[in-house]
């Protein structure tokens, strides 16, 4: 059991779409939490029901059945404007397809948000470029989408989310559309943002390669959680030598 304060807690989400005369149940009842300051990795098939329940977490799709609490607030009991409001100053979002707007510098894709929130425009520019700087792309900030790679394009998308300093960070499927090299940009990148700024990280993947950055792995198949473990990060024993290999190795450091 993790030690950090818990962020979100969700009780019996049940989700089902009508698709002709039949329905189909995505989420089946299913109980869910996070702390802060830790990645919690949420892994199974496509069709799984991983992005519907980071939807129903988010406040960005109503379950029909069932509690979300999130930073002790009833999420689907606010108001519209009031939880449009909740995701705003306390929710970044990473989707796989970026969502960026074509017409929009770098600085821009991550200033406006900033606007939104209530910023000034000399403070949005500084906090827009600064989280820029932050992924690597300071000297990107005036390119548009249609001249950055893949990979560009998911760090601004983590730029903006990460801008907003949120205490909640959804990622969706972040690295599916980038490189082996360019996806382990991305989670590290996601990674910080729970350890160096305590946000509660849920990330939805597919990708095993990703286990090894999360405190936490839940595995969802046919709409309910199938295991949930978490992941020992504690570094190996190097042996009862290693300390006396150390002492030897000593002096000739001291001397070097």
């Amino acid at each position: 059991m993790s030690s950090n304060p818990t962020a979100i807690q969700a009780h019996g989400v049940y989700k089902r779409f009508k698709t002709g005369r039949t329905h189909i149940e995505v989420l089946k009842r299913v109980d869910f939490d996070a702390s802060h300051g830790e990645v919690t990795m949420v892994m199974g098939p496509s069709g799984s029901g991983k992005s519907t329940l980071v939807a129903a977490l988010s406040g960005l799709l109503k379950p029909d059945e069932g509690k979300v609490r999130a930073l002790d607030q009833d999420v689907w009991g606010l108001r519209s404007g009031r939880l449009d409001r909740f995701r705003l100053d306390h929710c970044g979002f990473i989707f796989q397809g970026f969502n960026l707007f074509s017409a929009l510098t770098a600085l821009q894709q991550v200033e406006i948000i900033l606007k939104y929130q209530g910023h000034s425009k000399k403070v949005a520019r500084e906090k827009a470029a600064n989280a820029l700087m932050e992924v690597g792309l300071e000297t990107k900030l005036n390119q548009r989408p249609s001249e950055l790679s893949g990979g560009e394009k998911q760090r601004v998308a983590i730029a903006r989310a990460l801008a907003k300093d949120p205490r909640l960070l959804f990622a969706d499927e972040p690295t599916s559309a980038l490189d082996g090299e360019n996806g382990q940009i991305v989670i590290k990148l996601i990674q910080r943002a729970a350890k160096q700024y305590g946000a509660a990280v849920i990330c939805v993947t597919h990708d095993p390669r990703l286990e090894a950055y999360a405190d936490r792995v839940i595995h969802l198949e046919d709409g309910r959680i199938l295991d949930d473990r978490r992941v020992d990060h504690t570094p190996a024993d190097p042996g009862p030598h290693a300390n006396a290999d150390a002492d030897h190795r000593q002096p000739a450091l001291i001397g070097a």
